[in-house]
């Protein structure tokens, strides 16, 4: 796929990544650019997870290197990491809401934790945020527990829209939701996406969710991106482990380790 003329907003350049004698990431290259919906897929195990661990600072790859906005972010620590995770919003497989505290303020968490606003400020914020999810001012006040999935899912959303981020991570933003809130929520990403203006990087094995919410995809397999392009040509991918994986059939040349 040909580079765009502008600095990306992410960028990996031979990353790799292991863990005792498994090789999880064999010199990844990938960028996310500016205003683009970009959707890994891959089966679980992949190392889609890590390599976002990796962009976050979560995880240091072994070799390679990345950037956010043209700055090399591959060891940064301390401030100047803090300084560009700002940059990021992120919507959690699970939502991974804190069953202690109420929804307002999982939602303006990272607000009052990481951007020093004022609990008052930061819960009219919430509030507007939830709005934007379509989720009411009474919602605000209940704990995660007294939600339903998709609700949660929402919170989620908000949580990752509340300050305003440049960039968004989705990590397999519809497991565990039945196939109508998933669009729901597919839909919900589309039009919050659209309104913010913002870069996305999702991460699923959805492919109904990868189709709606992308604007390219590229796939994972065993360490390396073997396919990227544009969603509208995924189904003409000429690759034979792309075709077997988004048309989800167990014969071909990806093989599934059953034990008997």
């Amino acid at each position: 796929m040909a580079r765009s003329a502008t600095t990306p907003k992410v960028e990996l350049r031979g990353v790799r990544k292991q863990f005792g004698r498994k090789v999880v990431l064999d010199g990844i290259d990938l960028t996310l650019d500016a205003g683009q919906s970009l959707v890994v897929i891959g089966g679980s195990g992949t190392g889609k997870s890590v390599m976002i661990k990796c962009v976050l600072g979560i995880l240091r790859p072994d070799s390679g290197r990345i950037f956010v906005d043209g700055q090399e972010v591959t060891h940064l620590h301390g401030r100047a990491r803090e300084a560009v995770l700002k940059k990021f919003g992120m919507l959690f497989q699970g939502s991974a809401l804190f069953d202690s505290l109420p929804v307002w303020e999982n939602v303006a968490f990272g607000l009052i934790q990481g951007h020093g606003v004022p609990r008052r400020k930061a819960r009219d914020i919430a509030i507007e945020k939830l709005a934007k999810v379509g989720l009411g001012p009474d919602v605000a006040m209940l704990s995660p527990a007294e939600l339903s999935g998709g609700m949660q899912k929402r919170v989620g959303l908000a949580r990752a829209i509340a300050a305003d981020p440049q960039i968004i991570f989705f990590d397999e933003p519809t497991t565990g939701l039945d196939p109508i809130m998933a669009d729901v929520i597919n839909g919900l990403i589309v039009s919050t996406v659209k309104d913010l203006g913002v870069s996305t990087l999702s991460i699923t094995h959805d492919m109904a969710s990868a189709r709606k919410i992308s604007s390219r995809i590229a796939m994972l397999y065993k360490g390396k991106i073997i396919w990227d392009g544009p969603t509208a040509d995924i189904d003409n991918s000429g690759n034979p482990y792309v075709d077997q994986f988004i048309h989800g059939r167990a014969e071909g040349p990806i093989k599934m380790e059953v034990r008997r």
